[in-house]
């Protein structure tokens, strides 16, 4: 794996300059440094035999490695 990584928490913090947005009651937090890199994409949960949990869909992400990690 080479390049960037998502990174999905729970946080109490807020730092200055982190972008922050309400949707349907959850506020999401992104740090001003991946902002950009974030801008368009898409967090869903999917719960079926294929695939559990979270998956992002970034327009982005121009490739990634096989097991889909991480990204550049």
């Amino acid at each position: 794996c080479s390049g960037l990584r998502y990174q999905l928490m729970f946080d109490d913090r807020q730092l200055d300059g982190d972008l922050k947005d309400l949707y349907q009651g959850v506020t999401l937090v992104v740090d001003r440094m991946s902002a950009p890199y974030l801008g368009g994409a898409t967090i869903d949960f999917m719960d079926t035999i294929e695939a559990q949990g979270f998956t992002i869909d970034n327009p982005n992400a121009a490739n990634s490695c096989a097991c889909g990690d991480s990204f550049h």
